[in-house]
C-alpha cells in the first residue's frame, strides 16, 4: 500500500469563529466546504503558497463524532489518499490498527483506522481525492 499525505482535519467548537481566525488572521483561503450526513460542516482551507491543506470539522451535539473537549484532543484526524480504501483498511487493521468506523457505515470512497494513540487516520479513495 502506498499513501500520500492529503490534510489535517481539526475538531472546532465554533465554526465561524474558527473560520474567522483561519481567514481573517492567517491569511487563509476556503477552498471547499459541506455538510456531512449526520449534520456536521467542514470547510477547507489552504494558505497562499502552500498545496497543505486544513479542514475545520464541526459536529451538532448529539453526533456521535461531538465529544467533550479535553485539552489535546482538538486535532480531529490526518487524511491519505490511497488507490483502493477497502484494501488499504484491511491492510492496515491487518497490522494492527484499530477500525475507527466500520467501513460498511462510509460511503466507500472514504474509510477510517486509528493509529496506536487513538488518532484517526483517513483514508482517501486516489479516484476522487486527486491532489492538486
Amino acid at each position: 500500500m502506498q499513501a500520500r499525505f492529503r490534510y489535517t482535519g481539526i475538531r472546532v467548537r465554533d465554526l465561524d469563529r474558527s473560520l474567522a481566525f483561519y481567514t481573517g488572521v492567517l491569511g487563509m483561503r476556503v477552498i471547499g466546504q459541506g455538510t456531512m450526513p449526520h449534520g456536521g460542516r467542514y470547510v477547507h482551507l489552504r494558505s497562499p503558497r502552500s498545496p497543505q491543506r486544513l479542514e475545520l470539522n464541526w459536529y451538532p451535539q448529539g453526533s456521535r463524532f461531538c465529544a467533550p473537549y479535553r485539552r489535546g484532543e482538538e486535532m480531529d484526524h490526518l487524511a491519505f489518499v490511497v488507490d483502493d480504501v477497502r484494501r488499504a483498511f484491511k491492510e492496515l487493521v491487518r497490522k494492527g490498527a484499530e477500525a475507527a468506523v466500520d467501513p460498511a457505515h462510509c460511503e466507500g470512497t472514504e474509510v477510517y483506522v486509528k493509529d496506536p494513540d487513538g488518532i484517526w487516520i483517513e483514508l482517501l479513495q486516489e479516484s476522487v481525492f486527486r491532489t492538486t
